[in-house]
């Protein structure tokens, strides 16, 4: 079990009241509507207690024909109209409330688009993040709880306001001499001693109650392990992208066994014995004290009625009122308890909210050059991973202009793709600088210097919205544009068979009628991505490597065409698109150990180019 956090109730106030303040940000008339339909809850009973009791008195008193017609009336006509009012509000915070749940994770997403992307890429990020939604889904403990909590806190507070103006009478009116030894109930301690039996026996529930839900929350660990493995063993094993492997190799024996043995939840499980022991306990115990106040609030009550105090009716509006108000004031306390007991997770949350953006955001504008004439230096740049020594590149320094075709290739791990992200500015240089036409790029403005770079990432992603939307990654967009830059990605002949045309819906996902495709055919549509954007810069990691030999060919035929003024960056395990290249790369082991043309470097025997070169060229000779 973990560690318990020893989190005092005002922190987890403070933290809880911000987590309140994020929703509230976001959907403000969620929360009013919410706020709104608990105060009209909480105050209806209390007018039927209310009206009630004054019906009672009369039909057991004085009998008065028209005042028992007036509080009849009184009755129906608050109780429809409070139906009718609260089915209203009902129905508005619904409509208000459609998004809240769906706001929770916008919470999450909203930050993961502006933090800085070394901290999204991050393993210690993934892993903070991992355990948030971990235990959101076991428990639904975090920042969603504060919509609940908000609405008992409310909810107890009305209702204790409206018990308390309805059982101050209780205490004033007194039992008449005639009474006896009864009269002893009008005592000042009488009431003191049944005001701290409430509040004890309340405290004293809440107590248990809270330290139960302290145990569980103490087995999170265990618990998140737990979902993780239910996860991945109840529902991601049935992906149908696994099933080949399946059915081959009979995986499910392998599935079957590690989940027959991950038993966190189930009987002989840490939560088994907690359930059957110390929260079993403390929760059956807190039920019992609040099940024993019920019984002295009764006897102190009819025994008042009893004795003459008040009459018949009024006991139903004293025992409603102060068993309303004993079970508010426990309902406070345990929402207070549960603010302290879910204070770790939103410790958990806000740390990873806090993280901060430490990347330089700059303010030079880029210049929008119309002859494109941008170059680019590297000049000594070293770089190793924030959760890593060692280094993914070393004093790398070489300098490359607009319309050269730049080939990067190497072996994996030699720094390739480090190097692009270093380009893009999606990681700063541990040491070293990067130039664009000579001025340092951290001095660029962020969003302006992405601009001018267009990539196919090799695990590239399509969205299952519209062909045209994926092309112009954009709600709207130019068609002609569009089917232009499909066609010279080499899509034109399927573009012919889609449906719906630019209009088709890639997979099925959010539409029957989706369109699966391949994935050489999503590489031409993430390459037609590119092509759209057009800006000065087309970086291409391994853009064939799902293509057929046919299709590389037209890719390889056409580049320059496709291409046109710009500069292209090529990174490629298939060398022979080195030979469509200007400037070819090779790395090795974090550095440049060769530059130059193709007919350069394949005549250096010794050189790693020549190597990898007829290590492939072998197979086709």
């Amino acid at each position: 079990m973990e560690q318990k956090s020893n989190v005092s109730l005002k922190e987890a106030f403070l933290l809880h009241k911000r987590g309140f303040l994020i929703f509230w940000k976001m959907n403000p008339r969620a929360f009013f509507s919410r706020t709104i339909l608990v105060i009209v809850q909480a105050l209806t009973p209390y007018v039927n207690i209310y009206l009630s009791a004054l019906l009672v008195n009369e039909l057991a008193g004085g009998r008065d024909v028209e005042r028992i017609v007036v509080l009849v009336t009184a009755v129906v006509l608050s109780t429809l109209g409070i139906a009718i009012v609260s089915d209203a509000i009902k129905h508005w915070k619904l409509y208000e409330n459609a998004t809240l749940s769906q706001d929770r994770q916008r919470i999450y997403f909203e930050k993961m688009l502006h933090m800085d992307f070394v901290d999204m890429d991050s393993q210690s990020t993934n892993d903070l993040y991992a355990q948030i939604m971990q235990n959101q889904n076991w428990s639904g403990v975090g920042i969603w709880k504060v919509v609940g909590y908000h609405e008992n806190i409310l909810q107890a507070s009305v209702s204790i306001v409206a018990s308390v103006s309805l059982t101050i009478s209780l205490f004033t009116q007194m039992v008449p001499k005639t009474g006896g030894v009864w009269t002893v109930l009008n005592h000042p301690v009488s009431a003191a001693l049944i005001l701290a039996l409430m509040v004890g026996i309340s405290v004293l529930s809440t107590l248990c109650a809270t330290r139960a839900s302290g145990y569980q929350a103490a087995c999170a660990a265990d618990a998140r392990f737990g979902n993780r493995a239910f996860g991945f063993f109840g529902f991601e094993m049935a992906d149908d992208k696994r099933a080949e492997d399946m059915r081959i190799y009979n995986q499910q024996e392998v599935c079957e066994n590690y989940y027959s043995k991950t038993n966190i939840f189930g009987i002989g499980s840490v939560f088994e014995r907690l359930g059957k022991g110390r929260i079993g306990i403390l929760r059956a115990v807190s039920s019992a004290v609040s099940a024993s106040l019920q019984g002295f609030i009764y006897a102190f009550v009819c025994l008042k009625a009893w004795a003459g105090a008040f009459g018949i009716g009024s006991v139903t509006q004293y025992v409603g009122a102060i068993a309303s108000l004993s079970g508010n004031v426990e309902t406070l306390f345990k929402t207070f308890g549960e603010l302290k007991t879910n204070a770790p997770f939103m410790k958990l949350i806000f740390e990873y909210l806090d993280i901060p953006n430490n990347m330089y955001q700059g303010s030079l504008t880029v210049e929008k050059r119309s002859d494109r004439k941008y170059e680019i230096e590297f000049r000594n740049v070293s770089f190793h991973y924030p959760d890593s020594e060692e280094w993914a590149l070393r004093n790398v320094s070489f300098t490359f202009r607009v319309g050269e075709r730049l080939a990067v290739v190497g072996e994996n791990g030699s720094g390739k793709t480090t190097f692009i992200k270093l380009l893009c500015r999606l990681y700063d240089p541990t040491e070293g600088q990067i130039f664009l036409n000579g001025i340092d790029i951290r001095k660029y403005d962020y969003q302006e210097y992405m601009s001018i770079f267009s990539v196919v990432f090799q695990d590239f992603q399509l969205l299952a919205f519209s062909l045209g939307q994926n092309v112009a990654a954009g709600q709207k967009y130019d068609a002609v544009r569009v089917e232009k830059c499909l066609r010279e990605a080499g899509f034109g002949e399927r573009l012919g068979t889609m449906p719906h045309g630019l209009e088709t819906m890639l997979y099925k996902k959010l539409d029957k009628e989706g369109v699966e495709i391949s994935g050489g055919e999503a590489q031409k549509i993430a390459l037609a991505r590119t092509l759209y954007k057009d800006a000065p810069f087309i970086i291409l990691d391994e853009p064939t490597a799902a293509l057929d030999p046919v299709a590389e060919q037209e890719v390889y035929e056409n580049f320059n065409k496709i291409v046109g003024d710009k500069t292209a960056i090529y990174i490629s395990h298939r060398l022979s698109s080195c030979r469509f290249c200007d400037v070819i790369a090779v790395f090795e082991h974090g550095s440049v150990v060769q530059k130059g043309s193709h007919e350069e470097l394949v005549k250096i025997e010794e050189g790693k180019y020549h190597k990898l070169w007829y290590a492939q060229a072998q197979y086709y000779v």
